[in-house]
């Protein structure tokens, strides 16, 4: 058994690069990490880490022991998720990571997920940085986008439409665009991805091509749309994100002839990974609840 701890220990020390990361997977301290890792290293005799202060990397003999372990360990792991499906409910901590602006899709169906899985502990995390799925323990990340990583397997949550708005203040004062030129004329509200600073396009279709100037920009899509509901400027975003706005009255929708279609969100996890009854009951309702429906 001490042979197994040990291997684990390693195997998650490596995918970490940390001792301390590694411990707070597996529920120890970084000590007791590196103590294991050091007796495997003594019965191996062999050096599996570089070390310094900051930091842990593979030696050329850890990178192989490395490829074969983590294999072994997915072995175990997979006969350990096996015996848990016995179990008569779902349980444990989920860790879930969504786009800030993803409250607006699982809010109003939060309280009934916890009420139907009532042992399922939900650890969320809104942001719009590009989480490491594997790295940081995450088990299910909500995406926009079209997927390429092999290491996912994903689901499709749904496709969404964005749209150009405005509010009836803003509309006052400027006359409402008729043709994406039109756009030239007007305070278009831009939004900058925090990963890689670049902005993100206003999807047409292609019988138009436009180039709109960043007068101002965010970072962050819950500050653009509350800049627009002030009736500082046109923005395009997510059409479900302001579906009660425009329901109210609040936002006022142009152009929808001229935009293409344009995302759709899925839910990712790792490929290497057992879809545990947390995360498949999860999945599962989310899709049956169409979160992203008109």
């Amino acid at each position: 058994m001490d042979n197994i701890n040990g291997m684990l220990a390693f195997v998650r020390a490596a995918q970490f690069q940390s001792f301390t990361a590694a411990g707070e997977r597996l529920g120890i301290s970084a000590s007791a990490v590196g103590k294991s890792v050091a007796r495997l290293e003594t019965r191996l005799n062999v050096r599996l880490f570089n070390r310094s202060t900051r930091r842990i990397s593979l030696t050329d003999e850890g990178q192989l022991f490395f490829e074969r372990c983590q294999a072994i360990v997915s072995q175990i792991e997979e006969a350990e998720h096996e015996l848990s499906r016995l179990s008569s409910l779902p349980r444990g901590k989920l860790r879930v990571s969504l786009p800030a602006i993803g409250y607006r899709i699982l809010l109003p169906y939060l309280a009934e997920f916890m009420q139907r899985y009532p042992e399922i502990e939900l650890e969320l995390d809104f942001s719009d940085r590009m989480v490491d799925i594997i790295a940081e323990g995450v088990d299910v990340a909500v995406r926009s986008g079209e997927l390429t990583d092999s290491e996912m397997m994903s689901r499709t949550l749904g496709p969404f439409r964005f749209v150009i708005v405005g509010s009836p203040g803003y509309f006052a004062r400027h006359p409402q665009p008729q043709h994406p030129q039109d756009l030239l004329h007007h305070l278009c509200l831009r939004y900058r991805f925090p990963k890689n600073g670049q902005f993100q396009s206003w999807d047409f279709n292609e019988d138009y091509h436009i180039t709109l100037p960043v007068p101002l920009s965010f970072n962050n899509l819950e500050g653009l749309l509350q800049a627009s509901l002030r009736g500082v400027g046109l923005t395009y975003v997510p059409q479900f994100i302001v579906r009660e706005y425009l329901a109210s009255g609040e936002l006022i929708s142009v152009l929808e002839d001229c935009l293409s279609d344009a995302g759709k969100f899925s839910m990712v996890w790792p490929s290497s990974r057992h879809l545990l009854p947390k995360i498949r009951v999860f999945i599962d309702f989310l899709t049956e609840k169409k979160v992203l429906g008109e």
